[in-house]
């Protein structure tokens, strides 16, 4: 996984899959859209005006990852 923010447009990015995959837009809102593999598989998830969503004001980003496993096929 991958989070990335733009601050030239204020957006921030989550990528669950890496590399170049062929993806379906679906628009949650006018502010976030999901991007959808075509196996249905969340690609990654766009969030525009971050700043207003994502950030507390002043303070410091934190990413927080509780009970996440790798599963093995």
């Amino acid at each position: 996984m991958k989070i990335s923010y733009d601050s030239q447009v204020d957006a921030v990015y989550i990528r669950f899959i890496e590399g170049v995959v062929q993806v379906t837009t679906q628009r949650l809102s006018e502010d976030v859209a999901v991007n959808y593999a075509p196996d249905g598989r969340i690609v990654g998830i766009e969030i525009l005006d971050a700043s207003q969503y994502v950030f507390t004001p002043d303070k410091e980003p934190q990413v927080v990852v509780q009970n996440l496993t790798t599963v093995l096929a």
